[in-house]
């Protein structure tokens, strides 16, 4: 027996199937979505894509290392230190005696980060480690090199006490 509940709600509507009928494959639907969510949807949409251009414009030419250093924990102190070598640059001067503050605070603040710039710091020290190697090879072959050309300058002989031993080797030999 039908309850009287089935009989209360009316069947869903049937779609038509004349698309199907004529040989016709019908798009999948989509929900649509309410017009308010939309809104804030492509809002947001726009202003990242506006925000993302305006970044581009004002990172355009700057180098993946720049970047680097610019998204991590130590922007400012490395814009800081970017500012400074480029001065150094233009006036002429020594880069490393004038931007040796700038230089410290930025060690000392990737350090403080070393989460985020350790490949920086990674390969800062293969590169001091690799530096010094060198070093240590170029001092030991110059050591060489020395010890070399002490063995090649002839020694002089002590000035000999009695002349006369060397004139009977002589007469000897003779």
């Amino acid at each position: 027996m039908a309850s009287p509940e089935s009989a209360a709600q009316p069947n869903p509507p049937q779609e038509s199937s004349a698309p199907a009928a004529a040989g016709q494959e019908e798009a999948p639907r989509e929900p649509a979505a309410p017009p308010e969510a939309a809104e804030p949807a492509a809002a947001a949409a726009a202003a990242e894509q506006a925000e993302g251009e305006v970044q581009e414009e004002e990172e355009e030419g700057e180098c993946g290392f720049c970047l680097f250093m610019k998204a991590g924990g130590c922007k400012d102190v490395f814009v800081a230190w970017e500012e400074c070598v480029e001065a150094a640059q233009k006036e002429g001067t020594d880069m490393v005696e004038r931007c040796h503050e700038a230089t410290a605070n930025l060690k000392k603040c990737m350090d403080a980060h070393a989460d985020y710039y350790a490949p920086v710091l990674q390969a800062e020290q293969a590169v001091n480690e690799r530096a010094e190697a060198e070093a240590a090879a170029a001092a030991a072959a110059a050591e060489s090199d020395a010890e070399k050309k002490e063995e090649a300058v002839p020694q002089q002989a002590p000035p000999a006490t009695g002349e006369g031993k060397l004139e009977e080797a002589v007469a000897e030999r003779v």
